[in-house]
């Protein structure tokens, strides 16, 4: 068996690569077309700089989905390039603010050089793991979160800091991969099944 710790660094180095060259082949789908196949909108896409579209993987279009408004605090929980990121800062307003967190420093490069291209003032980008989030109780209107709890060992402990940084009445949008019946029990477990 594979160890927590020995997994989440995998899932470090898979997506750090697929940041650092993301036209390679990699065990998830990465980037502009894939996004478009889960539902982002081209013409938004087109208004976003390539940086932080080239190098996503997700599972849903959380961002464009989710309810959110004019001068929420919005944080993307494993914001990766961020796409999603971007687009709740545009959807928050000057009033708002987004706040992208994620584990991996090369995936947070793109996604500081994306804001960086837009001149986002209303974006804020932390390295930190989901089981250790950097903010104070409550102070968050709403959490995006697409598709890291599949690829942590740690969701119990990432859950408890969710609720913990919601205010009441705070508003949580999970995307994730699930299965649908047991894995056989021949079935060994490495590495690269964690993204399968």
């Amino acid at each position: 068996m594979i160890s927590a710790e020995r997994l989440r660094e995998g899932v470090r180095r898979a997506y750090s690569l697929a940041a650092k060259e993301p036209e390679r082949k990699h065990p998830f789908p990465v980037g502009r077309q894939f996004a478009e196949s889960l539902g982002y909108p081209r013409a938004l896409l087109c208004t976003l700089p390539p940086v932080a579209i080239d190098a996503f993987s997700g599972v849903s279009n959380v961002g464009v989905c989710a309810e959110i408004q004019e001068g929420n605090r919005v944080l993307d929980l494993g914001c990766g390039a961020g796409l999603d990121t971007l687009i709740a800062a545009q959807r928050v307003g000057p009033r708002g603010k987004a706040i992208g967190i994620d584990f991996s420093e090369a995936m947070l490069a793109r996604a500081r050089q994306a804001a960086d291209e837009i001149t986002a003032r209303n974006i804020h980008l932390c390295h930190a793991s989901g089981e250790r989030l950097p903010l104070r109780d409550g102070c968050i209107d709403r959490v995006l979160v697409n598709g890291i709890f599949n690829l942590n060992p740690y969701r119990e402990a990432i859950y408890r800091e969710v609720a913990r940084v919601v205010h009441p009445g705070g508003r949580a949008y999970v995307a994730e991969l699930i299965l649908t019946q047991p894995l056989p029990r021949e079935t060994r477990i490495t590495e690269d099944d964690w993204f399968a």
